[in-house]
């Protein structure tokens, strides 16, 4: 199993403290103490929230350089439709693809082939699944995030491998098939729209790797890719499935599957309304549900550049512009596509290996729960009471850090102090 690992990051040096960013994380993955935020990388989905609420600009993400691309003798980048997104009409996709290339790759791939391929299998997928609704896979945020807050709907999740992934893995073997190179002398480079992908490649869910070698920012690239469009350069092959593009905002996977009775959801808070509703049994006649972490889908991903609401525009209009119909020659099935490891719970609020001192940890905390003031404030450092419950009985943080019981204290002790000074007072008339 590999290490676990996460692509958010703090950089102290710019954090104030200001505590924004631990009432927007959906896993209460951060804590904010003595001046500085903490991520419990546990508990963090890499969902981007924090990076875009901070006023500050203390979280990134790891992605990768693209200097790492010269590890490798044949370099394939791999952009989702997103890119297109992120340049104004007067650039041809042909010309974005090429602009790319340029920046030392040998090949573009189009991560939309593979979104045409998922939607394909999904289709025979959802026919045959006799409990739904089913929950795109698309978003690895909220895959990880499901893992955590609702294991109970892990076999509702579409067991086939991202886009990402697909195209991926037929990038390396048409790759391997022109230049007569070895998988391992072959990097396939994704570039992301946001960090959860990165975590996706480095710690994969469903398989035990990743068919990508690297993941390099969107908008790390951004300015180099403007900068060859303003050169006179040919247009690379495009692959002009307009379904496929419109992956890359809100609504585009489920409108590729052409079924009725759906439900398509972005933004983290409203993916945890619905998921809640499905757990108690409150969403029905709903055959499948596409979740996506980002407002306006990979369009508004942290690692983007262009306004979210300006990018799905663009993205709208390619899809409608490129609406045809693109022919499955496949010679691989389904099976070729699925997850090869079962997806697990993830326990992030395990207390002790003992199972009887994490029992009366639980006591504990929900002792220590009832003493504070249940208003979630977030002034303690903690996303709310029952949050900084736990953390007191874990051992980092007191009840001092409450900051309406320190007031209520401080109060205390100036009224005993102030009551015996005058006490003082009265035996020294006497």
């Amino acid at each position: 199993m590999n290490e676990y690992f996460h692509s958010v990051i703090l950089d102290e040096e710019k954090c104030i403290g200001c505590t924004n960013c631990i009432k927007r994380c959906p896993t209460e993955a951060i804590r904010v103490k003595n001046g500085k935020a903490r991520i419990i990388k546990e508990r963090c989905i890499d969902c981007g929230e924090c990076i875009r609420i901070c006023p500050q600009h203390a979280k990134n993400s790891i992605t990768d350089p693209i200097e790492k691309i010269n590890d490798f003798k044949y370099k394939i980048a791999l952009p989702a439709p997103t890119l297109l997104g992120q340049f104004d009409d007067t650039y041809a996709p042909g010309k974005i693809l090429t602009a790319l290339k340029q920046l030392g790759f040998d090949d573009v791939y189009e991560v939309s082939r593979g979104a045409d391929i998922v939607s394909h299998f999904t289709k025979k997928l959802i026919k045959t699944k006799s409990k739904l609704p089913i929950l795109s896979s698309s978003c690895p945020a909220i895959v990880r995030m499901i893992q955590i807050r609702f294991p109970s709907l892990i076999d509702q999740i579409v067991p086939i491998e991202s886009p990402m992934e697909v195209s991926a893995m037929l990038a390396r073997q048409r790759a391997m098939e022109k230049t007569s190179l070895t998988s391992e002398e072959i990097g396939v480079f994704f570039i992301s729209p946001c960090p959860a992908k990165v975590t996706s490649v480095k710690t994969p869910l469903g398989n035990s790797s990743s068919n990508v070698d690297g993941v390099i920012s969107m908008k790390d690239l951004y300015p180099s890719i403007k900068k060859n469009l303003k050169k006179d350069i040919p247009q690379e092959e495009f692959y002009d499935s307009g379904k496929a593009i419109g992956w890359a905002r809100s609504g585009g996977e489920t409108f590729s599957l052409g079924i009725k009775n759906y439900l398509c959801v972005d933004g983290i808070e409203n993916v945890i309304t619905i998921l809640d509703e499905i757990e108690n049994g409150k969403i029905e006649g709903i055959e499948f549900i596409e979740c996506l972490a980002c407002i306006n889908g990979c369009v508004g991903g942290s690692l983007t550049v262009e306004n979210a609401f300006v990018a799905r525009n663009r993205i709208r209009r390619l899809s409608e512009k490129y609406m045809t119909s693109k022919q499955m020659i496949l010679n691989k099935t389904l099976k070729d596509f699925t997850f090869k490891e079962d997806i697990h719970p993830k326990n992030v609020m395990k207390l002790d290996d003992d199972i009887v001192a994490a029992m009366k940890k639980v006591e504990k905390i929900d002792y220590v729960y009832e003493m504070l003031p249940d208003l979630d404030c977030g002034a303690c450092g903690s996303p709310s009471c029952k949050a900084l419950a736990e953390d007191i009985v874990l051992g980092y943080s007191d009840l001092d850090d409450c900051m309406i019981l320190f007031r209520d204290k401080v109060k205390e002790l100036l009224n005993e102090k102030e009551n015996q000074s005058l006490k003082s007072d009265e035996e020294d008339k006497v």
